[in-house]
């Protein structure tokens, strides 16, 4: 605990700013954490169904992910984290390709066997590659094609780039996909299997916990209070303010997206800094949730290598987490991501299941719409950065221009990629570095 309380303001309720949230309130600060949705997690919001609540966006953990097992555990709900093995394929040339294991690797026929090996022996190069940095000056299509030749890169890796970035595909930094090559090697048991673990309740239930937990050590977490704009007064308190009315603090974390925090402080920051922030581009993202009153197949994490196909995953998460979770209904994930710009972005959710409904058909031919019980279409604006060459240099510091100003988004977790258990890192860590800043410090007002 510390001897000097002081009032902090954090923008945004997504897992940043709740695990920063959360660790300041246990150093014995006073928290105020300003979420403009209805309810917290950001990308990790839930809906109802008949059974337990059910993630917007399809979510797991690496059995390797330690920062979200201990912020779960500080929580005392680790009864609540469920592990289990998982059943990945690969969708290619209208087939279904299981790829679980190394063993499945071996006999995946869409590539001559000895290209076979190469992939085998590209991913193994991979994580062990020491330091991501000698990767920075290259591309993803780059490194994948040194690696392992044009055959293995045009098989395997450049449907799913493509899949994932669309336009900015080609510009992808190979830091990125080696990170989730090293992740992917990282969560697996005895076997080979890989292995994920669940939050079960849904992710939004770990996340309200955090924010119970933030109210009963005296701070405060406002919904429907987006923030426009926040600045620093002459006396170094600051000040942010919506329609919902204004808070005031001794310091800011600001979590969202860079260009909305670009928007928030237009009207004082300097030009070149506000370009800083609008400087890294972003994917949306569309996801289409199926409620079955069937499995659609056996296979948990189906990766899209067809270009023709609109969706870059098929998740289906009842062959992971049972669907007696959820009233008997066997639940599918569709993901894309893509510009805002384009057209499946626009759709209402009626038009996006019309327009996905034939390829699903093609790509399982025994579906029927009939099967579908109900069905949600939840869209992101700010979901994926995209991390392209040397993107190190376009990370803006964690400290903002301005004493007391600080940024924890998820365009700044690098070399590692967006995600929760990254989340909780970045907001835990900013938590300890400012508490020890305020142990050494005097208030800003004095």
């Amino acid at each position: 605990m510390t001897d000097t309380p002081r009032q902090i303001t954090i923008i945004g309720g997504g897992f940043s700013g709740l695990a920063a949230g959360f660790y300041l309130t246990r150093a014995g600060h006073k928290v105020t954490v300003l979420e403009a949705d209805s309810v917290v997690g950001g990308l990790a919001g839930a809906f109802e169904t008949d059974g337990e609540r059910l993630d917007r966006f399809y979510h797991h953990w690496f059995t390797s992910d330690q920062d979200v097992m201990d912020l779960i555990d500080a929580l005392g709900l680790s009864d609540k984290v469920v592990v289990n093995p998982t059943n990945t394929g690969v969708y290619y040339n209208q087939s279904v390709f299981k790829m679980s294991t190394p063993l499945d690797l071996l006999r995946f026929t869409p590539l001559p066997f000895v290209d076979r090996i190469r992939l085998g022996i590209l991913t193994l190069r991979a994580r062990r590659v020491g330091d991501w940095k000698q990767l920075e000056d290259k591309t993803a299509a780059q490194w994948l094609r040194e690696l392992g030749g044009e055959r293995v890169y045009k098989v395997m890796w450049e449907p799913l780039l493509q899949g994932k970035f669309g336009p900015y595909a080609e510009k992808i930094s190979a830091v990125w996909f080696w990170n989730k090559l090293k992740l992917r090697g990282s969560s697996r048991g005895k076997a080979g299997e890989e292995r994920l673990a669940y939050f079960k309740g849904s992710f939004a239930s770990l996340a309200e916990s955090a924010a119970d937990a933030i109210r009963a050590g005296g701070g405060e977490v406002r919904l429907n209070a987006p923030v426009e704009r926040f600045e620093r007064n002459e006396d170094g308190r600051w000040i942010a303010q919506g329609p919902w009315g204004r808070v005031e603090s001794d310091l800011i974390i600001a979590t969202p997206a860079l260009p909305l925090i670009a928007d928030m402080i237009q009207d004082w920051a300097a030009p070149d800094y506000a370009a800083q922030l609008r400087r890294i581009d972003y994917l949306g993202n569309v996801c289409l949730v199926l409620q079955l009153d069937r499995s659609l197949s056996s296979t948990y994490w189906l990766n899209v290598n067809d270009p023709t196909f609109p969706y870059v995953g098929v998740i289906e998460h009842t062959n992971f987490e049972s669907p007696d979770s959820y009233a008997g209904d066997h639940i599918v994930y569709l993901s894309k991501y893509l510009p805002h710009t384009d057209a499946l972005y626009t759709m209402t959710p009626d038009e996006v299941l019309e327009y996905s409904l034939p390829h699903l058909q093609r790509m399982f031919p025994a579906f029927d719409r009939a099967w579908i019980r109900d069905f949600k279409v939840w869209k992101a604006r700010w979901s994926q950065p995209v991390v392209e060459k040397r993107y190190s240099a376009l990370i803006p510091a964690e400290q903002g221009p301005l004493p007391g100003f600080h940024i924890c988004s998820m365009a700044q977790i690098y070399p590692e990629d967006r995600g929760t258990n990254y989340a909780i890192r970045e907001g835990r860590k900013m938590a300890q570095e400012i508490a020890r800043s305020l142990t050494e410090a005097p208030p800003a007002h004095g």
